[in-house]
């Protein structure tokens, strides 16, 4: 099945396609951000729905909230293992000549279990009171060189430049060289449709070079006493310290992915919901104490990760629909963050929320991201700093997004400041 481009949808060509012919996987909707009319569709009439024809073959989707904790929540039926495919629509090892990576969030216990563990501190609560004064510097210091009443673009100069700084600094990572992981992050999630690659085959070239460039910093910690990083962390620890050369790689990338997009992505996302919602800005700007709260509703809204998906062990039942043994069932999480019956008035963009961490934006269950509270810590210390400085960080065009099924970002998104 074609992935090219296509005209722009509205909610009336939505509706009149055969419900049995829609196909959310198709990164174009994602990245003209059309694709919530599909969702919205799915959940009235369909929420647990078979697609039979598409690129990345057949597929469920799990469209509202509860049925995707229902999921997510059952590893013993649900499975992560990369050899049945791995936990994104598109299966692992699906293109030739790919890596065959492995990684603890594509592995089911107990190694996956094993693998989480040992990497877990460098994210524990401990460890980030650390970090919080290196993070908030750094943030000061990108807001204080930004230019005042410029048109210039917030993804590049605020986005990536802060999220690749924790990075660099949570792998304690070569400074001057860590726009390598930005990079590398990019080409991860990459396809050749993107534009980011031009081939399957210069992606896997890119990453090997990765893989060598960490396997240098990893035999230079191995010899050291260990510190608080996560190469030393997995240079020492039991479950980690002798993986395979691609499970080492696809560990890594993991870290890398889960570092950079959420946060980079949700950062930009914040700043162009409070554009797209100016009664909300204008209650920021009143009340920054809401700083809080809004944090977990940025990452609510914006979705950094679209889904995760999973491979059935065993015939199983979901909303009255049969999953056969072996089906690939994806948990839209984009779409279960829009689920009314659930969050109230969920299409909107709202700062002071009451229970604003009831999202799915991390997952649940085994696989909840290890990273949540570190991507929350990072958006308030940015949050807190821009309202210090600016009245308001504005929007000055159309942003420009990724074209991705998986990671819903935002490429572009020029921008003015004004001073306070």
């Amino acid at each position: 099945m074609s992935i090219d481009t296509m005209e722009l949808d509205t909610a009336g060509k939505v509706a009149a396609i055969p419900i049995d012919e829609i196909d959310v996987a198709r990164p174009i909707l994602f990245q003209q951000d059309t694709i919530g009319l599909y969702f919205d569709r799915l959940r009235k009439e369909e929420p647990v729905h078979y697609c039979r024809e598409s690129y990345v073959g057949p597929y469920w989707s799990i469209t509202k909230f509860d049925d995707i904790m229902a999921v997510d929540t059952n590893h013993k039926v649900f499975s992560s293992e990369a050899k049945l495919g791995g936990i994104a629509i598109q299966d692992m090892h699906s293109v030739e000549g790919a890596l065959e990576l492995e990684m603890f969030i594509a592995m089911d216990p107990p190694k996956h279990d094993q693998q989480r563990k040992a990497i877990t501190p460098a994210v524990a609560p401990s460890n980030l009171l650390l970090l919080e004064p290196t993070i908030r510097e750094r943030a000061c210091q990108i807001l204080d060189d930004l230019p005042i009443g410029e048109e210039f673009d917030w993804v590049d100069k605020v986005s990536v430049e802060l999220t690749t700084m924790t990075l660099a600094t949570l792998f304690d990572f070569p400074w001057e060289e860590r726009r390598k992981l930005t990079r590398w992050s990019d080409v991860t999630t990459a396809a050749p449709e993107t534009g980011i690659v031009e081939s399957y085959e210069a992606r896997r070239e890119e990453l090997i070079e990765c893989a060598m460039y960490f396997k240098g910093l990893w035999e230079q910690r191995i010899n050291e006493e260990p510190k608080n990083d996560l190469i030393s962390i997995m240079a020492h620890s039991p479950a980690t310290r002798d993986m395979p050369f691609l499970e080492f790689l696809g560990n890594l990338l993991l870290l890398i992915v889960g570092g950079n997009d959420t946060t980079r992505n949700s950062i930009s996302g914040g700043v162009l919901a409070l554009n797209q919602n100016p009664d909300e800005y204008r209650k920021l700007n009143d009340d920054p104490s809401l700083i809080a709260s809004m944090v977990p509703e940025i990452i609510r809204w914006q979705t950094p990760l679209t889904h995760m998906r999973r491979t059935a062990l065993q015939d199983w039942e979901i909303g009255g629909k049969q999953i056969k043994k072996g089906d690939k069932v994806v948990m839209w999480y984009l779409s279960g963050n829009r689920d009314d019956t659930v969050i109230e008035q969920a299409d909107r963009f709202i700062i002071d929320r009451k229970n604003p961490r009831h999202h799915l934006s991390f997952g649940y269950g085994i696989h909840r991201c290890m990273g949540n509270r570190l991507a929350e810590l990072q958006l308030r210390i940015i949050w807190e700093e821009i309202h210090k400085r600016f009245a308001k960080v504005e929007v000055t065009g159309e942003p420009e997004r990724l074209f991705s099924n998986l990671v819903r970002g935002i490429t572009k998104l020029p921008v003015r400041l004004h001073a306070r």
